[in-house]
């Protein structure tokens, strides 16, 4: 039987099978400033009823959202999530689910792949969805990839209004692939269109922009895609999956590539993660884009199956010839997405849609009439997150807002200097009208 000794001879022989006096000698290698010159000061044990009121104790501290009301979106949001989704998805069948390689063992997981990538191809009006990306950041950077191979040139062109993080993510792979990565500006809350096409050129393997964008507004997809179609790249759209159910499909004007994430669709928000990736283009690339599809078919006794029909990975065949290094899927948040949209329907998304849509611009009518603040979304339609404008740093608001149990926006100083001292808030469905009332006067109050 194994066992860690704990007695002085026991430690003693160990130190000496390694080679060293004591502890101490261990320790040389770190700068004598920074070690601890005092025993650590451990609690006594605690018994199993206090150990339980301790942790709720500490978790009381986190500005959970079932105590406080949330205006926080920028890529992850408070939706409604029905009961069954979680129900559903923490059923034991799936709380171990991995990439189904046996399909004679996994027939349930593979047809729950098979059903979202068919909800995400509806959703997106796209020929393929595969399954799946981590998060929106690393299907952007998969996109461009592909974009780059598939043309063999040099060089990406991207919306300034792309999420921050997104684009800090390309950055990251396309320095260490040594491509080029070329921004165009803002015009306001939207990408200077003009200043994107020209900015298009010869070795310009794909265009890129979000729908709506992360400041909320809405882009001229149909513009960029054009152009990009004339300069021989490809196009390539992040969007928001709620926002679908009112905006035309990117699959009717024409784009190539649709990324977005894919958390709102009944996963919680947690705090920032984790995130599902959702990748669907047209069918012209299934060979080159990332990830794996799984695909119907029937046995020799004409019975319906599922099987992996494609894996383009490294692990599954020569390394020069894979597309992509994604590994592990994101299967029990594409089956809560794959719920949901069934639980949904495309009227239920359309509603929460609509809901979006409305609630946040009768919140940003009334923060318009606040004094001092000012919409910067209001000469452009936007969806359910816009950006205010205030005479004062919104850091301290937010502080303040906090202590009203109102979770505030997002401060964009950082990202976007040209905005000034402006936030980013969001308003879903979830949100009522005494909830934006109460953050109106809360906010009007404090910028007095």
């Amino acid at each position: 039987m194994s066992y860690i000794s704990n007695t002085d001879a026991d430690r003693a022989e160990m130190l000496k099978t390694i080679g060293v006096d004591g502890i101490e000698d261990l320790l040389a290698p770190l700068p004598d400033e920074v070690r601890l010159k005092r025993p650590l000061e451990v609690p006594d044990a605690l018994d199993e009823c206090s150990l339980i009121r301790h942790l709720q104790e500490l978790a009381a501290r986190n500005a959970d959202l079932e105590a406080n009301l949330c205006f926080l979106g920028a890529g992850c949001y408070d939706h409604f999530r029905p009961t069954v989704v979680g129900m559903l998805a923490s059923r034991g069948e799936f709380a171990t689910s991995y990439t189904p390689y046996q399909p004679e063992l996994s027939q349930g997981m593979l047809q729950a792949i098979y059903e979202y990538q068919t909800l995400i191809c509806a959703l997106t009006g796209m020929d393929l969805s595969n399954a799946s990306m981590y998060d929106a950041a690393s299907g952007i950077a998969e996109a461009a990839l592909m974009a780059l191979g598939l043309t063999e040139r040099n060089e990406v062109v991207v919306s300034r209004a792309l999420h921050p993080h997104y684009r800090q993510t390309l950055r990251t792979y396309l320095t260490a692939t040594g491509h080029r990565l070329v921004e165009a500006p803002l015009s306001g809350v939207v990408t200077d269109v003009e200043a994107m096409k020209a900015a298009i050129g010869p070795d310009t393997a794909c265009v890129i922009v979000q729908q709506p964008n992360f400041l909320g507004s809405l882009e001229d997809v149909d513009a960029v895609a054009r152009a990009a179609e004339r300069a021989g790249a490809l196009s390539v759209v992040g969007v928001d999956p709620i926002a679908l159910g009112l905006l035309k499909p990117p699959g009717e004007l024409g784009v190539d590539v649709v990324v977005g994430e894919g958390q709102s669709l009944g996963n919680p928000m947690g705090f920032g993660g984790p995130l599902l990736g959702f990748f669907a283009c047209k069918s012209k690339f299934a060979r080159s884009f990332p990830g794996r599809i799984v695909g119907a078919t029937t046995d020799g006794l004409g019975r319906r199956g599922y099987v992996m029909t494609l894996r383009t990975r490294e692990q599954d065949i020569r390394r020069e010839r894979a597309t992509s290094n994604i590994c592990t899927n994101e299967t029990l948040l594409a089956l809560a997405a794959t719920i949901y949209l069934c639980e949904m329907g495309s009227a239920g998304l359309r509603q929460v849609s609509d809901l979006c849509l409305q609630k946040a611009h009768y919140a940003a009518s009334e923060l318009n009439r606040v004094a001092g603040l000012k919409v910067r979304n209001g000469s452009t339609p936007f969806f359910k997150e816009f950006v205010v404008e205030a005479d004062i740093p919104w850091e301290g608001i937010n502080e303040k807002l906090l202590e009203r149990r109102i979770v505030g926006g997002l401060p964009l100083r950082t990202s976007y200097r040209e905005l000034g001292e402006s936030c980013l808030l969001c308003v879903t469905e979830k949100r009522t009208k005494a909830d934006v009332d109460s953050l109106v006067a809360s906010i009007a109050e404090l910028v007095r």
